[in-house]
């Protein structure tokens, strides 16, 4: 199972920009699914998760700007990033965890200028 993660660039402060993350089959059963992002130096963090029971976990640091959605007939999630600040830069990776495994995306840089 390979996820393709899409949607990321350069964009200015307070604008958004909107991540999509396919795996690429329809036909599984994918419980979580979310974000992560990474800065040079730092350790990889959670930025949000929708859970296969609806639910939806963010960082305090982007709620409120950032929305979480998926499409379980397409197993695709997204990410809509609203306000965006300099602090947002960083590559975004996708996950999904299906039959207990942890899958991840490649990644998607996303830019943001002061």
């Amino acid at each position: 199972v390979q996820l393709q993660a899409s949607g990321g660039g350069l964009v200015q402060a307070g604008g958004s920009l909107r991540l999509s993350c396919a795996a690429s089959r329809s036909d599984l059963s994918i419980n979580d699914m979310g974000w992560y992002r990474q800065t040079p130096g730092k350790q990889r963090e959670l930025v949000a998760i929708s859970r296969s029971g609806g639910s939806t976990n963010y960082a305090d640091s982007v709620k409120g700007r950032f929305t979480i959605s998926r499409d379980n007939a397409k197993n695709t999630v997204y990410l809509q990033m609203n306000d965006l600040k300099p602090e947002d830069t960083a590559v975004y990776y996708c996950t999904a965890v299906i039959m207990f495994k942890n899958y991840w995306g490649q990644g998607t840089l996303v830019t943001v200028s002061s």
